[in-house]
């Protein structure tokens, strides 16, 4: 899996996942992402604050390694939120 190369591991990844199943945990983590566009996602400050406002609505404590691993990931994804085949790449790496 792409994320472990980033050093992100595969348990947190399963318990993110398992809480995204709230649907009021999705919805606020929808509301938080939803007017990101690519530019934002290239900007390490701006990705960094994502990351920790994700943590809290998700009550996922992370460390400041977690956090850099989490962020060099975003960014090296080169991630287009409005680029259906980029999201179709990252539901495939977390399915």
């Amino acid at each position: 899996m792409s994320y472990q190369k980033y050093g992100i591991k595969p348990q947190l990844v399963e318990r993110v996942k398992y809480k995204l199943k709230n649907p009021v945990t999705k919805d606020r983590i929808r509301e938080l992402l939803g007017n990101v566009t690519k530019y934002d996602l290239q900007e390490r400050p701006k990705v960094r604050r994502l990351v920790k406002a994700a943590a809290v609505v998700l009550q996922e404590p992370l460390t400041d390694v977690q956090e850099d691993q989490i962020v060099a990931f975003v960014l090296g994804q080169k991630i287009d939120p409005n680029n259906t085949f980029h999201l179709l790449k990252l539901w495939g790496m977390f399915r």
